[in-house]
């Protein structure tokens, strides 16, 4: 890599709002601003940036732009006091790859308080197998525990959308951590998959997209992490044990909720939102320590597809369409 000129993967829409894809070696004075500049290593791909590549839900408003909501990188200039030349570096949300330019490229320039430091015990290239998604999956799990989920119960912990990268990392470190999962999904040919990472239980989708019979059902699990929404998040709700709590993660399934009152006042559950994009840096730096130490890189390694940089536009594609099982890690200088 140059050190005045980038390679990145550029969008830009025309009149008629159609967005287009070219990879395009820009000069450094076309990085937005920022007071870190980072030589991005790795980047990954989230549903996000699937539907950002495909101009989906406007979520981009300016272009050209350059995507990319997760990068691992080195810091190349700093005028952050938190970091100096040589400093290994991750960065996730912030609206990064949406409105800010991000890390689908070669460099990237971003403000230092949106970086944390990468943890001991995994590399640049782990630390993209993990994410975004699976930087939700432990906020998720520590949104449990702070809600009293706790090993000792016999019921099972429900991830729903489990092949996902949120749902295979949950999966992982649930199971690390002493937890029975059930885990749901609905291609069935994941299901061995989904048993290495150690699920106990392989529910299969159809069960919970028919929603519940009543507002209440038999008590089943003792917390829940759900990427799906709709009925699926209907059912968990109804049948979630007493005083538990349900991780709300994402709605790949719908974002709308059809429910009732009725589990939250007579059973005393809680319904929590995810947002790892805005959480704090103190929180972060939590959540990645303990990723970093209980989540099983033998597992992680399982759920990782190693990608080159041409592979991105392939990719966006399959995983809109649920093609893609685990994390997608891509060497942006391969």
């Amino acid at each position: 890599m140059s050190d005045t000129e980038f390679n990145a993967l550029v969008l830009r829409a025309d009149d008629e709002g159609k967005v287009s894809q070219s990879y395009e070696t820009l000069p450094n004075d076309r990085l937005p601003e920022g007071d870190v500049t980072v030589a991005v290593k790795y980047t990954t791909l989230n549903y996000k940036d699937g539907m950002i590549l495909n101009g989906i839900g406007r979520l981009v408003r300016d272009y050209p732009h350059v995507p990319g909501i997760d990068f691992a990188g080195v810091v190349e200039a700093s005028d952050n006091p938190d970091f100096k030349p040589g400093d290994e570096v991750i960065l996730t949300g912030w609206r990064v790859g949406e409105v800010h330019w991000g890390g689908y490229a070669t460099r990237a320039r971003v403000k230092g308080e949106w970086l944390v430091p990468l943890p001991s015990g995994i590399s640049l290239q782990q630390s993209m197998a993990i994410g975004t998604a699976g930087l939700t999956a432990m906020l998720a799990i520590m949104t449990l525990e702070e809600h009293g989920l706790s090993t000792d119960s016999e019921l099972e912990v429900l991830v729903t959308g489990a092949s996902g990268g949120v749902g295979s990392i949950a999966t992982s470190v649930l199971s690390n951590l002493g937890y029975k999962v059930a885990a749901s999904t609905g291609r069935a040919e994941q299901a061995e998959y989904l048993k290495e990472l150690g699920a106990t239980t392989i529910v299969p989708r159809e069960e919970l997209a028919e929603g519940p019979k009543g507002p209440l059902a038999r008590e089943r699990w003792s917390g829940v992490i759900d990427n799906v929404g709709g009925n699926t998040l209907h059912h968990a709700l109804a049948t979630l044990a007493y005083w538990g709590a349900c991780a709300s993660v994402g709605n790949a399934g719908s974002f709308k909720l059809d429910t009732t009152v009725l589990p939250f006042l007579l059973r005393g559950i809680n319904l929590c939102g995810i947002d790892s994009a805005t959480c704090s840096k103190e929180r972060r730096i939590i959540a990645w320590d303990r990723l970093s130490k209980q989540l099983p890189l033998d597992k992680l390694d399982q759920a990782s597809n190693p990608a080159g940089f041409a592979d991105l536009p392939d990719l966006a594609n399959k995983i809109l369409k649920g093609g893609i099982r685990g994390r997608s890690v891509i060497d942006v200088n391969n």
